[in-house]
């Protein structure tokens, strides 16, 4: 594959149903619809984590989030681990940032050659009270869905400038000689759930489809679920009222991220850079919007951990859409093959593959792993997904089984008086879990670190007192820190 520059193009907390080109009824997404007919949409691509901190460290490394230790929203990437950004810059290449990264600091070496206004953990700190996983913590996320819908947010206004700053950087280096990579990474459709009037009115609320097992009657019966409703404080469930009006508001942000993902292509057109430009568009996870009454990322149902990824550009095939399973731990392969930076041997033992010839060869099947050991957890979970079958392995908790062909939805877990057949793929997957890691173990592991971290920090009462927060902030704008109660309060 002749080496081309790469516009690698982040979101986040992008489902990846929401867009028009994955056959969203409602949705309108026109510039990311028309990047998909103009390449390759993957249809069955995942995140190695559902949340922030995780999920970008793993994206940046190429490793999984055990192999790393970045465990949840208070143990950031501090460059630690080679990056294939730094893999670039060692090897001579342009390689910058604009927008949201969500590591330590700028003052780390993350493998940029620049960031550009980046949106970092809350002072190189982030979010260390996700850590405390045992139960007595309950942070009260109410707020959030009850005040969805129209209005102006810093979110919106930090990723038109972030658009604008994309556009001024593909001008400065139209001619340049040597391919280069621009990661461009808008914040948008994270929370706060506040869409621009226009793209809200987009969506009357009697038009929306409500999400799956969303009636309280129909909420899934697992422990693992009971304890993140309790401990974000969803155990009393919103009206249908409310969900639609998130929905709505929901969907007017994509449809306002997908206009300044459209002005930054329409700039790449204008500076005849699209043939000698690949672009990738994904985001870090997605957004249960009330599906199994949850809010948030965090879980493996297919809202949260499946994610949106388009590739197009020299050498991807046009208007083709891709089954095989990915993972954006297969991002570190493809960005080197892109550039045309040959592989080490430290590179050449990380567990993805490159992306631009499975979009250019048959479906085929594929195992994807992905983990969990944050906030809204008691114990770590792991999934593992194929073509056909998701298998989800909680630690302490009974496992999960879903036929994704039958059952796109989730709706029917087949471990729950599980037949021959399910107690075989039950089996079947526990065993190729285990060849991975040993789930207890890490999970174990894990918990080590984050009371490690915490202690570090001051101890567990100074962690609390510090307080959490929904996002992070934009550069510039303070953080609001919210007050974390005692279960016992």
């Amino acid at each position: 594959m002749k080496p081309a520059n790469l516009l690698f193009i982040l979101s986040d907390q992008h489902q990846a149903a929401a867009m028009g080109c994955a056959g969203h009824p409602l949705l309108q997404t026109p510039n990311l619809d028309r990047l998909a007919e103009s390449g390759t949409r993957f249809s069955s691509a995942y995140t190695p984590c559902a949340i922030c901190v995780p999920a970008r460290a793993a994206l940046a490394t190429g490793q999984y989030v055990h192999q790393i230790g970045y465990w949840d929203n208070g143990i950031p990437y501090d460059g630690g681990v080679t990056s294939w950004m730094r893999r670039l810059k060692e090897s001579g290449y342009q390689v910058d940032s604009i927008g949201k990264l969500h590591f330590r600091s700028a003052e780390d070496d993350n493998g940029f050659t620049r960031e550009i206004e980046p949106l970092h953990v809350v002072e190189g700190i982030g979010d260390p009270a996700s850590g405390i996983r045992d139960g007595s913590l309950i942070r009260n996320s109410r707020s959030g869905i009850d005040e969805a819908g129209p209005g102006p947010s810093t979110y919106q206004e930090y990723d038109m400038r972030n658009r604008d700053n994309a556009i001024r950087w593909l001008r400065q280096h139209a001619d340049d000689d040597k391919p280069w990579v621009l990661f461009l990474s808008f914040v948008t459709p994270h929370p706060p759930f506040l869409s621009p009037p226009d793209t809200y009115a987009l969506y009357p609320h009697d038009r929306i489809e409500m999400p799956p097992q969303w009636r309280v009657s129909d909420w899934v019966k697992h422990p693992a679920f009971a304890y993140m409703r309790r401990s974000f404080g969803f155990e009393t469930p919103f009206a249908e009222a409310t969900i639609r009006r998130l929905h709505a508001a929901y969907y007017g942000i994509c449809t306002f991220l997908d206009a300044q993902v459209g002005q930054v292509l329409g700039a790449l057109d204008d500076l005849d850079l699209r043939e000698t430009t690949r672009i990738i568009y994904t985001s870090d996870h997605g957004e249960q919007l009330g599906a199994r009454g949850l809010f948030g990322k965090i879980t493996m149902y297919e809202e949260s951990s499946a994610i949106p990824f388009i590739m197009s550009g020299p050498d991807v095939p046009r208007g083709k859409e891709v089954d095989t399973p990915v993972s954006l731990i297969d991002c570190y392969p493809t960005v080197l093959s892109a550039l045309g930076c040959p592989p080490n041997d430290e590179d050449l033992e990380r567990p993805g593959e490159s992306l631009w010839p499975i979009a250019n060869e048959a479906d085929r099947d594929r195992r994807i792993f992905a983990e969990y050991h944050a906030v809204g957890s008691r114990n770590a979970y792991y999934m593992l997904r194929d073509r056909r079958y998701k298998y989800v392995y909680h630690v302490a908790a009974p496992p999960q089984l879903f036929d994704l062909d039958a059952d796109p939805l989730e709706v029917n877990d087949l471990a729950i008086d599980a037949d021959a057949d399910a107690r075989a793929l039950l089996d079947k997957y526990q065993t190729q879990l285990r060849e991975i890691l040993d789930p207890e173990a890490v999970d174990a592991q894990a918990k080590a670190d984050q009371k490690q971290r915490i202690k570090e920090l001051g101890g567990r009462d100074a962690v609390v007192a510090r307080g959490s927060f929904i996002n992070s902030p934009v550069p510039g704008e303070e953080p609001k820190f919210r007050h974390i109660k005692s279960s016992e309060d």
